[in-house]
Order: C-alpha cells, then structure tokens, then sequence
C-alpha cells in the first residue's frame, strides 16, 4: 500500500475504527471521543472547535479521496464525518467535572448517534442530495447540530 493510499485510509476510516466488521459508525464515534476529550481537556472549545474545522476540511478530502478509492460513495467504513459531529456534541456539554464526564460523554455519545442513525430532515435530504467529500461530512455536521441543541437543553434543565 502506497503510502498517500494509507494516510486516505488512516483518516477516512479514523485510524482504521470504521473497519469494524459491526457498526462502523458508532465505532468511529467512540474513537472519536476520547481525542475529543483530549482536545478540550488541554485547550477547551477553542481547540476543540478549531480541531473539529481542521478535520472537516481533511475529512472532506479524504472521504472524496477514499469513496473514489473504493467505487462506492459514502462507503460505511468512512467515520471521519461522525468525529466532527460527536466532537460539536462535547463543546456544549459541561466536561472537567471528573467521573461525571464520563456520564455527559454518554449523553454526547447516544444523542449524536441518533440524529446521525435516524437522520430526520434535514440530515436526509443532505445525506441523499448533497455528493462528494463534502456531502459525506455535512450531513454529520447537521447531526451533530441537532445533538448539540438537544444537549444544551439538557444541561439548562439538569444544569452543569
């Protein structure tokens, strides 16, 4: 494998979590979280959301890249779309708070999860309309979204 073929795969597949022979989505998203986590512990939003721009812009290359790679376009092994949308999840849950981190990156996990799984309008339509890397990435983006907005109501009401 030549090298540039690699690093599509690495990043595309997020270091190879989307070859999970089960659910290569709900692999990726939980690969993506402790990087997530990682991110914010050392720089908080601001990294994380910098971070999250960073790998959008590579995930639509590499997605575009590695759909052509395989003939299929948005092939189930591309899980570099569910670490933006997980990773949008953790910027508006209250993290650093020890062992509770845990319970709110659970909460971040299940509500990226089904928006990304059910993919109510417009996630859909994105999903089904929109081609290339970029529809690949966006329609996570819309998830993820709808996960944050969902998330924030929570915090509001449990508090953080």
């Amino acid at each position: 494998m030549s090298f540039s073929r690699f690093m599509i795969t690495c990043s595309a597949t997020w270091f190879y979590s989307g070859k999970s022979p089960k659910a290569p989505g709900t692999a990726g998203s939980l690969a993506a979280l402790p990087f997530g986590w990682l991110i914010w512990a050392y720089g908080g939003n601001s990294a994380l959301i910098i971070a999250s721009i960073i790998i959008f812009g590579i995930g639509v290359w590499a997605a575009h890249q590695y759909s052509h790679l395989l003939g299929i376009h948005d092939a189930g092994e591309i899980v570099i779309d569910e670490v933006v949308g997980q990773w949008m999840c953790l910027m508006v849950i209250p993290l650093g708070a020890g062992w509770i981190d845990i319970v709110w990156l659970l909460a971040a996990f299940i509500a990226f999860r089904f928006f990304d799984i059910l993919k109510p309008w417009p996630i859909r339509w994105v999903d089904r309309r929109v081609g290339g890397g970029f529809g690949i990435m966006f329609d996570d983006v819309l998830a993820g979204a709808f996960a944050m907005i969902v998330l924030a109501v929570l915090v509001h009401l449990i508090g953080g």
